[in-house]
């Protein structure tokens, strides 16, 4: 049973539209934020110890952080089409946004490792600790404590750049609000609500940060 809104045109059949979009920009965030993180913090620690993987590296890094990630989105789903070879657009979504999360962390991590005083490193290892013994209890938590800001700051921007997957295809919240808006003309609703999702998403994250910078701080 359908119940239409007063005037509006919206039906609760499209709540669940909404709900669908929802979910998506969720799995996708959480995918490209769990995949982009693992890559680039280890990135980053390579970067750290070695000035030949950074020249090596410096290109891909340098790119993904300098160009839009619209464009990113565009050319190279048009590229892969070109050469033959489609890919769904839930996982190249997740691949290009990953790829962006694994860039800006890599530099993230690569400067936290750095900030490490090397004479912890150096009584770590006198100590009788190997190499990544006084990584796992010495480099990788104060590096921690030193990135953790710069991290969540990324975050926040990779849950809000999931809208642009809507480009290659992908149906998230924000593409999902768009068609609404198309069908039913209820622009300042549906826009206020979906300001509202992302906030309700980002708000707690943001919070949350705040408490474990103050936590790892004290």
């Amino acid at each position: 049973m359908q119940f239409q809104l007063a005037n509006q045109g919206l039906q609760w059949s499209d709540s669940f539209f909404l709900l669908n979009g929802a979910i998506n920009t969720v799995q996708m965030a959480i995918c490209a934020a769990t995949i982009g993180t693992v890559l680039g913090t280890v990135l980053g620690w390579i970067r750290s110890v070695s000035s030949a993987a950074t020249t090596i590296t410096s290109p891909f890094v340098d790119m993904l952080r300098s160009v839009p990630m619209v464009i990113t989105l565009i050319l190279s789903n048009s590229v892969l089409s070109i050469l033959g070879f489609p890919t769904s657009p839930f996982w190249f979504g997740i691949a290009a946004l990953s790829a962006w999360m694994a860039a800006v962390t890599a530099e993230v991590a690569r400067f936290a490792f750095r900030s490490v005083p090397a004479n912890y490193q150096r009584g770590a290892r006198s100590l009788g600790m190997t190499y990544f013994q006084e990584l796992r209890y010495v480099s990788i938590p104060l590096a921690y404590r030193a990135g953790l800001t710069s991290w969540i700051g990324l975050l926040l921007g990779l849950i809000k750049d999931t809208a642009l997957a809507s480009i290659i295809g992908y149906v998230e919240f924000m593409r999902s609000a768009q068609i609404l808006i198309t069908r039913t003309h209820e622009t300042w609703l549906l826009l206020l609500g979906t300001g509202l999702f992302y906030f309700v998403i980002c708000y707690p994250i943001s919070r949350y940060g705040r408490y474990l910078e103050r936590k790892v701080a004290a």
